[in-house]
């Protein structure tokens, strides 16, 4: 039997509608973006909820991740219970290319004060990931147990810029991270003149500024963030990410961990560092680290889940015969 063309186009079109019926939403609608302005309220809901203890309170996905100093933390746990509020020196930093927000602070914990980095991801106005390094007092550090920098204080009264750069006088996202990663590559070769820097240019870790004062970073009268790199302890630099840019502020957020010399007996430490650029040289950095033990997974985030090797005691390795 024969059908007529204007019955062929009507059952095409047919076709057509229930197909498009049947395809998941993903396919069909797209992504909500997310602005600076909606990162800015996604992390601020987010932080409020962690504060209240209720996760409810944030527009988590389902499926949502968080890390503490790379650990991963169940929902409501961690610092949804130890967190009581936002200490004293607080930024807020957003990169809507990347859909990705960050606080840069102190926070509290009943009476004790943490340094802190969490990052947030938005997906469809959502959030899928939190990410947590988080510095405390008394914490292991380069001098063993109770060994880390720690001043929350100093912080508060030498914080990070606020700002809004003229577009003028603005890097391109590209330059910024070029720039950023200069300075990963003058540690790794033990040579500050490879780093893009201002002379002078300050490092703050864990609210303890480590730069430009007697006996660090270049001997009796001090260094800068490019001196005294020709002993540093690490062979390499691993897993570095650049997941915030933000062009306003001219800042980057960097992660990634420290590698030490091989045959060191110090622990690697996994930090968030935050670069400040002025005239394409870095000017401020700012950190908040951690040291792990050798047999956690660091950073614990894809591309990169961990940096080993595992101590003896835990893998040993394969006999000969």
């Amino acid at each position: 039997m024969r059908i007529s063309p204007m019955i062929r186009l009507a059952l095409s079109g047919v076709a057509v509608s229930c197909a498009t019926l049947a395809a998941p939403a993903s396919t069909t609608a797209a992504a909500i973006p997310c602005d600076r302005a909606c990162l800015r309220t996604t992390l601020d809901a987010y932080l409020n909820a962690v504060i209240k203890h209720d996760p409810a309170a944030a527009p988590l996905m389902v499926g949502f991740r968080q890390t503490e100093n790379a650990i991963v933390v169940r929902t409501g746990n961690g610092v949804w219970k130890s967190m009581t509020g936002l200490g004293p020196m607080q930024r807020r930093y957003l990169d809507a290319v990347t859909g990705q927000a960050a606080y840069f602070g102190i926070i509290q914990e009943g009476a004790a004060q943490g340094v802190v980095t969490v990052r947030i991801k938005v997906d469809d106005r959502k959030i899928s990931e939190a990410e947590w390094i988080i510095a405390r007092a008394g914490e292991f550090g380069p001098n063993g147990p109770n060994g880390n920098v720690f001043n929350a204080e100093s912080l508060a009264a030498n914080p990070p810029p606020q700002r809004t750069v003229p577009k003028t006088q603005r890097l391109s996202r590209e330059s910024l991270i070029a720039v950023t990663n200069s300075y990963f590559d003058g540690l790794t070769t033990h040579d500050g003149n490879i780093i893009e820097h201002e002379p002078g240019c300050t490092r703050v870790e864990n609210g303890t500024v480590m730069t430009n004062r007697p006996g660090r970073n270049g001997g009796p009268a001090g260094g800068d963030c490019a001196a005294g790199l020709e002993n540093f302890n690490a062979s390499i630099v691993a897993a570095r990410r650049y997941p915030i840019v933000d062009e306003e502020a001219q800042a980057v957020l960097a992660l990634a961990v420290f590698l030490r010399k091989p045959g060191s007996p110090a622990r690697r430490n996994m930090f968030s560092e935050w670069f400040f650029i002025d005239n394409a040289k870095i000017r401020l950095v700012y950190s908040a680290m951690f040291y792990p033990p050798p047999d956690q997974p660091v950073p614990n985030w894809p591309p990169y889940d961990g940096n080993f090797p595992l101590p003896a005691s835990v893998a040993a390795p394969p006999t000969t015969k």
